[in-house]
């Protein structure tokens, strides 16, 4: 019994010295205000602000899973903290923007959509939780949250810079229909089975081909000439990267079908991608 006693406060101790790493929670809490702030900026009508808050705490999230993997610090604590402040800062702070810049003169279907992409983040985040340690790391299984946060956030601004309005309030009706077919196929991307790339490969740090340097030096230029539509590109791309990977290795695979290997790949690739989409 006394053992057993020991046992039972020694634990709790130990957890209580655990702790949690400061740096990269911290870059998390920065990343979760940013997106309660662009709440806050979406009720006082600043819809620009707000997309760039939403911008910022995507910026705040990539920092913070870098840092936690370069100091090593990772941790389930930093994990779960992440997923939460994800779903505010990604979900419902891009879902309000959603529907008070373009969604509100449709009433309850405009509260609906936005209030799917909400739900659907939150899917999508539960269900990278739990296939966090089965799927391969160089690819994502659905559209991120952050990504699908960010194609809000560019589309708010290109909008405001190519029109100086808000079409929730001097929008046309095709142009509100629009954006209410958008938000629904970048919610409904979320919870797909489209594979898309993680970068989590990507290594600043070591040597890179010389064409590398010179195209990050583009990108950068472009960026500061044009950084509406170079976001509003960037993001809008990499979310149609997914279905146009997946109808790319649809064509290999009818082109490579007369052959029985061709066959056994295909149906291989397809299994794996229905296994993970269906957990």
């Amino acid at each position: 019994m006394t053992a057993g006693r020991e046992r039972l406060r020694t634990v709790p101790e130990r957890r209580l010295r655990r702790g949690v790493y400061i740096l990269p929670n911290l870059l998390t809490t920065g990343g979760l205000l940013c997106g309660f702030y662009s709440l806050v900026a979406c009720m006082r009508g600043n819809f620009v602000v707000a997309a760039v808050a939403i911008m910022a705490a995507n910026v705040f999230d990539v920092l913070d899973g870098r840092v936690a993997r370069v100091t090593k610090s990772t941790s389930e604590f930093g994990s779960q903290y992440d997923s939460l402040a994800d779903l505010v800062a990604f979900g419902v702070a891009p879902a309000f923007l959603l529907y008070r810049f373009a969604l509100e003169p449709w009433q309850t279907l405009g509260w609906l959509v936005a209030a799917l992409f909400v739900v659907f983040g939150a899917l999508r985040l539960a269900r990278f939780n739990v296939q966090r340690d089965d799927v391969a790391k160089t690819n994502f299984v659905g559209l991120p949250i952050p990504a699908a946060a960010e194609v809000i956030a560019s589309s708010v601004l290109l909008y405001v810079y190519l029109f100086d309005a808000v079409p929730a309030v001097a929008g046309e009706a095709g142009r509100r229909a629009g954006w209410l077919v958008a938000s629904g196929v970048t919610a409904a991307l979320m919870v797909s089975g489209f594979k898309y790339f993680s970068f989590k490969e990507l290594e600043m740090r070591n040597r890179q081909p010389f064409s590398v340097f010179v195209a990050v030096i583009l990108t950068l230029l472009v960026f500061v000439a044009e950084p509406q539509l170079f976001l509003f590109v960037s993001a809008i791309g990499y979310a149609a990267s997914g279905p146009l990977r997946s109808l790319v290795g649809l064509n290999e695979g009818r082109k490579g079908g007369g052959s029985k290997g061709g066959e056994d790949s295909s149906l291989t690739e397809d299994g794996d991608s229905s296994s993970v989409s269906s957990s």
